[in-house]
């Protein structure tokens, strides 16, 4: 097949494009290369992927034309997205990288003569403060992020349910492995631990539940639509971990990789974020066959020896943001 991904050389579409390739499928990728981290960590990833054999277009979603990265794709995969909570990035923003960005390309790719299926990456942030419930259980996002997410999201089934456009939703829960963006959770921890710094957290934090989700299981969750675009159509998925820790029960696991613990230091409680979140996956279970394996020893384990391998001991961590913020956990 020929596929689309958008955010392809972020955290989990890079992941995604690599396995298209390695199944054989030809890829094309799309990414705008913003700052809201050090862009010069995507166009790494980026270089991998060409040397891999995906395609990339430099694009942004929101304003290009886009009718040359959907011709002749038969598949969409759009990871792209203004990702987290940031007491910094305007609301704007978030309706323009989120909202536009996707009724932008829903528009083009309902013009593609070959297009089979539309996934679309939301996240569990649409459910809120409280993301353990089923498919069916009522969206109440209590963040910008969740609610452009969500906005996005029935742009993709409104489509679906009116004229039977290919698309579904898949909403991610806490994905973290190699690769993750430098804002978040365990990379700012890893590299606090490797730099003998304080870590900042929200206070209250540490207590939060969270379905932490290997990208690689993801990763297998979209191969296993890619496998079931007809059954598919119109649906939404949980794919995330049904095994779910604290935040303080994951740094403490980092810690005793890392081999030392780590001073926190507190910051206010943030508005707007999760305080928990238990992947509910019955329904992928039952129609993808998707199952998550990894458990967090395992998969925080490859996060640490990747970050020390390629960016820590390649002399990477100047390409991280140039500050410190407290930990932001969201798809």
């Amino acid at each position: 097949m020929k596929i689309l991904v958008t955010g392809a050389a972020g955290f989990i579409g890079s992941h995604l494009a690599e396995q298209l390739v390695a199944l054989g499928h030809t890829v094309r990728g799309v990414d705008c290369f913003t700052d809201y981290y050090a862009p010069a960590l995507k166009q790494r990833n980026a270089h991998q992927l060409q040397a891999k054999g995906v395609s990339l277009l430099v694009l942004d979603l929101a304003t290009d034309d886009l009718h040359e990265a959907v011709r002749d794709v038969d598949v969409v995969f759009h990871a792209a997205a203004q990702p987290g909570i940031s007491a910094t990035t305007p609301f704007q923003t978030y309706v323009d990288n989120n909202l536009t960005a996707t009724y932008r390309l829903l528009q083009a790719a309902q013009q593609a003569n070959h297009l089979q299926g539309f996934v679309y990456l939301s996240t569990s942030s649409v459910y809120g403060a409280d993301a353990t419930g089923s498919e069916t259980t009522e969206p109440r996002p209590t963040s910008w992020y969740g609610v452009t997410k969500l906005a996005a999201e029935q742009v993709v089934l409104a489509a679906a349910r009116d004229h039977g456009f290919p698309a579904c939703s898949l909403r991610l829960f806490s994905v973290y492995g190699p690769r993750e963006r430098p804002d978040k959770l365990y990379p700012q921890l890893i590299r606090c631990l490797l730099e003998d710094r304080p870590f900042p957290l929200f206070a209250g934090s540490e207590h939060h539940l969270r379905s932490f989700t290997y990208v690689g299981d993801v990763i297998k969750g979209f191969v296993a639509v890619l496998d079931n675009l007809e059954r598919c159509r119109g649906e939404i998925f949980n794919i995330g971990s049904d095994t779910a820790i604290t935040t303080g029960e994951g740094i403490r696991i980092v810690e005793g990789l890392v081999g030392k613990p780590v001073h926190i230091e507190r910051r206010p409680p943030r508005a707007g974020d999760q305080l928990k979140t238990h992947a509910t996956i019955d329904k992928a279970r039952a129609i993808l066959g998707y199952e998550p394996t990894t458990t967090p020893q395992e998969g925080l384990a490859q996060e640490v020896a990747w970050y020390q391998a390629e960016v820590w001991e390649n002399g990477c961590s100047l390409l991280m943001a140039s500050g410190l913020h407290s930990y932001q956990q969201h798809t």
